[in-house]
């Protein structure tokens, strides 16, 4: 659920976007008594615990600058789950993450790098900028937030922060360029849904010849579509369409590699989808003039395939970089053990800052080593190469899964 809904406002403070979510207020709903009590806060001043239901985690009670308590929770919530700050039996209309990211980064600037699911922090600046007929979109244009953009009330919540956009992509070093990876959808052969419908909207939605797009601007007349029905659908409070394509993949995935670990009813299913089901649906596909896209889906398949496809988008934007930082596939790497496919013929090495998405289909017992492990943050030095490290252990992902 977003925190802002598409009349630009709080979507808690939305009467048409929160009717019919936890976040519907006043008469329009009713709503379940606490069966808790008001409790003392601790120092014998009079005061009430935030009382709320429903599966979450909290930290403890907290009093602010005027000595009135709030909770910040992290809970359960339609599609998802949201962190929020709560006084009382409310929940108070703001994003208390960017609140506390704005008071880190005082005085520093913050560069927001949107990507596919936060497409629409940057899409009113490209409609300005097309209908202004400003030139070609460069890989690294910077797009500050103007009144009424959505990035806009981003940077009203980081206000001691020098807050801007840059989109598709950043300079972070003379030698390391670093974008979200979206692009690379246009070029992958794994038939996620994502990339299928990419694939439709290119061959009959553009004037885009048969070589595939070669310009930001190109990129974005594919993908620019896709995301704002993405956005429009994810601003309805009663639509789950979104979660249920993320899923779809997801399910299939499973599904096609993981029936061996089950009884003989797993492991044909396995087979059926795996071997007869997904390479005939991968051949109508190609026949249909979508493709190229291939049937198999190993964990190897997955990685190997989104190397090539940011590569292709590296090499069509033409980025000289000695780095490359993106994410978007949600595979970490290069990691010990991983081989020298990381690197571009043109030398140009690349770093995936992998997943902040609890995959557990992908995920084998192996604790923050697995390349999907969530969490994973990329450092970047003065010089040398991107760091990546985890900043999740079990502890936090278990404390996470008890609200998902």
């Amino acid at each position: 659920m977003s925190t802002f809904c598409r009349h630009n406002r709080f979507t808690a403070d939305c009467p048409i976007c929160s009717k019919g979510t936890v976040l519907e207020t006043g008469g329009q709903r009713t709503r379940r008594k606490s069966s808790g009590s008001p409790s003392k806060p601790a120092g014998g001043r009079r005061g009430s615990t935030p009382a709320f239901t429903g599966p979450h985690v909290a930290g403890p009670a907290r009093r602010d600058e005027d000595d009135a308590l709030f909770l910040i929770r992290l809970e359960r919530v339609p599609g998802g789950v949201r962190l929020g700050e709560w006084r009382g039996s409310a929940l108070v209309p703001q994003a208390p993450v960017l609140a506390a990211l704005g008071d880190v980064t005082a005085g520093k600037q913050v560069v927001l790098v949107p990507g596919n699911h936060d497409h629409q922090l940057v899409a009113p600046a490209l409609e300005r900028g097309r209908l202004a007929g400003v030139g070609p979109l460069e890989v690294a244009g910077e797009h500050p937030p103007q009144p009424g953009d959505l990035a806009e009330r981003v940077a009203s919540l980081m206000p001691r922060s020098e807050l801007t956009v840059s989109y598709p992509g950043v300079w972070l070093r003379d030698d390391v360029y670093a974008t979200h990876g979206h692009y690379l959808d246009a070029h992958l052969t794994v038939p996620r849904v994502e990339c299928l419908v990419a694939a439709a909207v290119e061959r009959f939605g553009t004037r885009i010849g048969p070589d595939g797009p070669t310009s930001a601007a190109e990129y974005e007349a594919i993908f620019t579509p896709m995301y704002a029905l993405s956005h429009a659908i994810a601003q309805n409070a009663r639509a789950r369409p979104v979660t249920r394509r993320n899923n779809l993949s997801r399910h299939v995935w499973s599904l096609a590699t993981n029936g061996a670990e089950g009884g003989l009813g797993a492991q044909a299913r396995g087979l059926l989808v795996g071997r007869a089901a997904i390479p005939a649906a991968v051949a109508a596909i190609n026949a249909a003039g979508l493709g190229p896209f291939k049937a198999e889906l190993s964990g190897a398949e997955l990685r190997r395939a989104g190397l090539v496809a940011i590569g292709e988008v590296v090499d069509r934007l033409g980025v000289e970089a000695g780095h490359v930082i993106f994410g978007h596939t949600h595979r970490a790497g290069p990691l010990p053990g991983d081989s020298g496919e990381w690197l571009l013929p043109g030398g140009t090495q690349l770093t995936n800052t992998g997943s902040w998405v609890d995959e557990d289909v992908f995920l084998d017992g192996n604790g923050p080593a697995n390349p999907y492990w969530p969490g994973r943050v990329a450092w970047l030095d003065e010089s040398g190469p991107p760091r990546l490290a985890a900043a999740l252990d079990e502890e936090d992902l278990a404390a996470a899964r008890a609200v998902s």
